[in-house]
């Protein structure tokens, strides 16, 4: 679950790479709500369930962020 981490790499290739005002979801390529269901999807399958259970906690823990940085649950 921990490799679920991963998909923060996304944020190399925004301008400027970190920005504590910025909600990830929606506006970094693998935090687009468009990928959610392969996630989901990710969590049904046995080999790759952990995988799919970690990016589904690692979007929740991300929308709450912008939650609480934005009042906002994506961009």
């Amino acid at each position: 679950m921990i490799g679920a981490m991963i998909v923060d790499l996304d944020h190399l290739l925004a301008d400027p790479i970190f920005d504590p005002d910025r909600c990830s979801i929606g506006t970094h390529p693998v935090h687009e709500p468009i990928i959610f269901p392969i996630f989901i999807l990710l969590s049904v399958f046995p080999k790759s369930r952990f995988l799919g259970i970690g990016l589904i906690i690692h979007m929740i823990l991300d929308g709450v962020d912008c939650q609480f940085t934005n009042g906002i649950w994506f961009t």
